[in-house]
């Protein structure tokens, strides 16, 4: 656990990508199994542990801290997992006695599969007892889920592959149909064994990306060498498909791997093919696409009743297809496999199943026109649930994770406003020091005058830079405090100005506004106007009439 408290504590400091690599390949390199393998699965997401959650933790250190000064370190902090790391007071131990020896990874990941419920509080306890500060604060971290080191599932993968110099795409294309802790992997990688091949008819299978296209861009690609697609707005999905013995298997995965088809049973009856497609999860009402509002309903039930499947259809809309029967279609060109696909849809016909319109175009001044005007470009009714083009080369493969040149997204412009600051909180891992989690509003008239009211959250969207100046701010305007919140000054002649984009709006009757946005993000920090200026409630009002 030592050695892998190390790797973690080395890849929270160090910002650069390649060292990254190159740390964890020397981890993998020069550890055994299964720790190494344990440790890959900790990076890529694929632990969890079904009793051990953060409420656990602090219900420990409730017993040996006093919790006004474990309320007042964490709100200083920001992070659970390393302010208990530093509060765990260390056990008396007699005369002549030693500190039991720290618990390995491969020891911690069995033991939190097989503890009970009642019983797991004493053991981490005793694990807790037995690390020094860096230990425990990788155990905590391991508990619950949250590394936050600066290490995608990509990245720790890319490791494996310099570990046994191949491209990391080798191992993408055999990582779905791998589980911890990855023997046959590690073996494939060092030379021992064969290649690992997926015996499940239905596997998942690692999606291919785009780049935001720049406006340097058009000056570099052909549009010849390209063709157009619409960019739907609800989630990527992939459907897959195949026969075992005694029936099929179909099932319905997100655009991570999740499996996500106990949510979609009515999608399920649709998937009559074998083999693979990449496409679009949409809410479709006779005809017509529904907002990406509407789907929202049906996303994240862990019970679907038949008045819900009714009341809110499910549909995909084909984008590509990876698999055909037994055929690999990956290595072949887009437009052989879109000619693929218009042959399986039409095949296996299903009200459920569709595919996305290709957008006809000469040049990019013609296709930025049907950006703008999809309606008039084909979309007709449906141009509201269009969220911008993909442009994607005729010849390219479809390759796993997001390779240059080969997909890109032309989004439709965000819609703009200008809000005021109203709280503030502490981020995590890295930005764990800073205020980086903030809430804005816009102003209403209410009896008493002009007020604020809160319409979202953001925390991106600014440089490191900009978070530096944002956090001063905040600290330095503070007026009151709720928790780890913080209020900062928001009157009509004192606070702060955010321009804020965001990618749409919907009613919403949780939030005071009425109003809720989706994927806000801070554009830009408007010092030079002041908040009597920003945007009224009616200026949000009419976007969505709009």
């Amino acid at each position: 656990m030592n050695r892998f408290a190390a790797l973690l504590d080395r890849l929270a400091y160090e910002p650069r990508r390649n060292a990254k690599i190159r740390l964890i390949s020397d981890y993998f390199r020069s550890t055994p199994d299964p720790e190494r393998g344990f440790a890959l699965a900790a990076m890529t997401g694929g632990l969890t542990f079904r009793n051990a959650k953060a409420g656990l933790v602090r219900g420990l250190i409730a017993e040996r801290a006093d919790p006004v000064l474990f309320q007042l370190s964490y709100d200083y902090v920001g992070d659970l997992s390393e302010t208990v790391a530093l509060m765990w007071p260390a056990p008396a131990l007699p005369e002549g006695h030693n500190h039991p020896p720290p618990p390995s990874l491969s020891e911690v990941i069995d033991a939190l599969a097989t503890t009970g419920k009642s019983a797991l509080p004493k053991l981490l306890a005793s694990w807790l007892d037995a690390l020094d500060e860096t230990g425990r604060w990788a155990l905590l971290k391991l508990i619950t889920g949250a590394l936050r080191i600066g290490v995608s599932g990509r990245l720790a993968r890319t490791a494996v592959a310099e570990l046994g110099g191949r491209e990391p795409d080798e191992i993408e294309l055999v990582w779905p149909g791998l589980k911890p802790p990855y023997l046959d992997l590690f073996a494939w990688i060092e030379g021992r064994a064969e290649r690992p091949e997926a015996i499940d008819p239905a596997p998942f299978r690692p999606p291919m990306l785009a780049h935001a296209i720049e406006d340097a861009d058009f000056t570099k690609l052909d549009p010849a060498d390209f063709v157009a697609e619409w960019k739907w707005d609800g989630i990527r999905v992939q459907a897959a498909a195949g026969a075992i013995e005694g029936g099929r298997v179909a099932r319905l995965y997100s655009r991570t791997g999740e499996d996500i088809s106990g949510a979609f049973p009515d999608l399920i009856e649709a998937l009559g093919f074998d083999g693979a497609i990449d496409g679009e999860l949409l809410i479709l009402r006779e005809g017509r696409v529904q907002s990406f509002n509407v789907l929202q309903q049906r996303l994240n039930r862990k019970q679907v009743s038949l008045a819900l499947m009714d009341e809110f259809p499910a549909h995909i809309r084909a984008y590509d297809l990876l698999f055909d029967g037994p055929d690999d279609l990956r290595e072949r060109p887009f437009a052989e496999r879109r000619a693929r696909l218009e042959a399986l849809v039409a095949h296996h016909a299903h009200p459920r199943l569709d595919l996305s319109d290709i957008v006809p175009f000469a040049d990019w001044d013609a296709l930025a026109a049907s950006r703008l005007d999809p309606a008039s470009a084909g979309a007709e009714l449906d141009a509201e649930a269009i969220e911008g083009l993909m442009v994607k080369r005729r010849d390219a493969p479809y390759l796993p994770g997001r390779p240059k040149g080969l997909w890109y997204k032309w989004k439709r412009d965000p819609m703009v406003v200008d809000c005021v600051l109203m709280y503030a909180q502490r981020g995590h891992g890295k930005r764990s020091s800073f205020y980086s989690d903030f809430t804005f509003g816009v102003w209403r008239q209410s009896a008493s005058g002009p007020e604020l009211v809160p319409v979202g959250k953001a925390y991106f969207g600014f440089t490191d830079e900009e978070l530096k100046e944002l956090d001063r701010f905040v600290r330095n305007h503070t007026i009151n405090r709720f928790g780890p919140v913080r209020e900062v000054t928001h009157t009509a002649s004192q606070g702060l100005v955010l321009e804020i984009a965001f990618e749409g709006l919907q009613r919403s009757t949780r939030h005071k506004s009425g109003l809720a946005m989706r994927f806000p993000r801070i554009a830009r920090i408007r010092w030079d106007k002041p908040p009597a200026e920003a945007d009224r409630i009616e200026a949000l009002e009419a976007l969505i009439k709009g």
